[in-house]
């Protein structure tokens, strides 16, 4: 029986996941939003906050607990350079989750996950679309 098991195991096995879930981490770190499946986003939404948190600290031991999880040194320097003092002294809450449409080939439901207080770059316009230049 799965009594007060707490973990969500998305089809992977645990050092998959682990891997997985540190790559949606540092792709929310370098490009400020992403885009995955409603699962996948509130365990990332779980770590994010937890790495942010961690972040604040601004030690020594705090970079190098982050950079174990991250695994990836221009994260964890953003991380601490630019996320944690723009979350500034919020108690909480540093992302965002908003539900998108659902996904087309498999009909998964699909989020959005986003910083709250961390400006995030605007939309690259696509090809084919004119660009506005007034």
């Amino acid at each position: 029986m799965r009594h007060r098991k707490q973990s969500v195991k998305l089809g992977r096995t645990s050092s998959h996941r682990k891997a997985l879930l540190a790559a949606l981490v540092c792709s929310l770190i370098e490009r400020k939003r992403i885009v995955t499946t409603l699962p996948k986003a509130n365990l990332a939404r779980r770590d994010a906050e937890k790495l942010v948190t961690l972040a604040r600290q601004q030690t020594l031991a705090a970079r190098r607990r982050a950079q174990a999880f991250l695994r990836r040194p221009a994260a964890v320097k953003e991380l601490f350079e630019t996320i944690a003092p723009q979350c500034g002294d919020r108690s909480g809450g540093y992302t965002r989750i908003i539900k998108t449409a659902t996904r087309r080939g498999d009909g998964a439901p699909m989020a959005l996950l986003e910083w709250t207080s961390v400006a995030a770059p605007a939309p690259v316009p696509k090809k084919d679309e004119p660009a506005d230049n007034a």
